[in-house]
């Protein structure tokens, strides 16, 4: 044993000092935290990240209890949804789901993977790049002044859908911040009731909205032009084969 108190043999010694390189003890030390278990923590995963506004398509089967699934998902994992439609696709038997949701980067990753593991989700993603989004809302005002609520309706290209002598409701379009700007001219008059559908957008030209979504059968021109699709002897249609999936368990979306 050695005289230097360190419990290192003379042998070991020389063999560390022949080997290239630092010393053990000059050698970089992560300077990473562990937590109370002692595992250490990651720096990366453990930054803040500032939430961002986010909209989420995903295709799914139309079927009875799908958005229970979906609502009952984001309710489990907390997500911040802002508004959430749904409505019929080009195909039969599917459906999109619009969410517009709040969240930071990782809960956007996190929300993509947990749709995807439904069962009745074909495919689902952040709508990439541009995005073409609108909003429908119904406003009821009081009638008490009925020419300048008309006149907010024009300049917001809006349409009276009932007029009486006490209420006047009408019907606006458009992207969020028209909405929000039209919502606060009509105060002014009384607002009594709002019903708003929530955003639903596509992604701008031929970008597919959800991924590996197919553009819908006949509408390229090629298609049109081609016979109609064949079917069985009796004028029944040709049935389908399942969708297949993707490496990344995605359903491919029904052509």
């Amino acid at each position: 044993m050695s005289g230097d108190g360190t419990g290192r043999s003379d042998d070991e010694s020389e063999q560390n000092a022949s080997l290239p390189g630092q010393a053990p003890s000059e050698r970089p030390h992560p300077e990473a935290r562990r937590n109370t278990d002692g595992i250490r923590i990651d720096p990366v995963v453990e930054a803040e990240h500032e939430p961002r506004r986010a909209v989420v398509s995903a295709l799914v089967d139309h079927e009875p209890g799908v958005l229970a699934q979906v609502s009952g998902l984001v309710s489990r994992r907390q997500f911040n949804i802002e508004s959430l439609t749904v409505g019929p696709t080009t195909v039969d038997g599917h459906a999109r789901i619009t969410m517009v949701v709040e969240e930071t980067d990782p809960g956007i990753d996190q929300l993509k993977k947990q749709l995807r593991k439904l069962s009745a989700v074909i495919s689902a993603g952040e709508i990439a790049g541009e995005t073409v989004s609108r909003e429908l809302v119904l406003v009821k005002v009081r009638g008490d002044a009925p020419e300048q609520v008309q006149a907010i309706t024009e300049m917001y290209d809006g349409e009276t859908l009932d007029a009486g002598p006490r209420t006047i409701t009408v019907e606006l379009t458009g992207d969020e911040a028209r909405i929000d700007a039209a919502i606060d001219a009509y105060r002014q008059f009384g607002i009594v009731e709002i019903a708003r559908t929530g955003e639903t957008a596509l992604a701008r030209g031929d970008v597919p909205t959800t991924p590996g979504e197919q553009p819908a059968p006949g509408c390229d021109t090629d298609d049109r032009e081609r016979t109609a699709q064949p079917s069985a002897d009796d004028g029944s249609a040709v049935p389908t084969e399942p969708a297949a999936r993707t490496d990344g368990g995605e359903r491919r979306p029904t052509k």
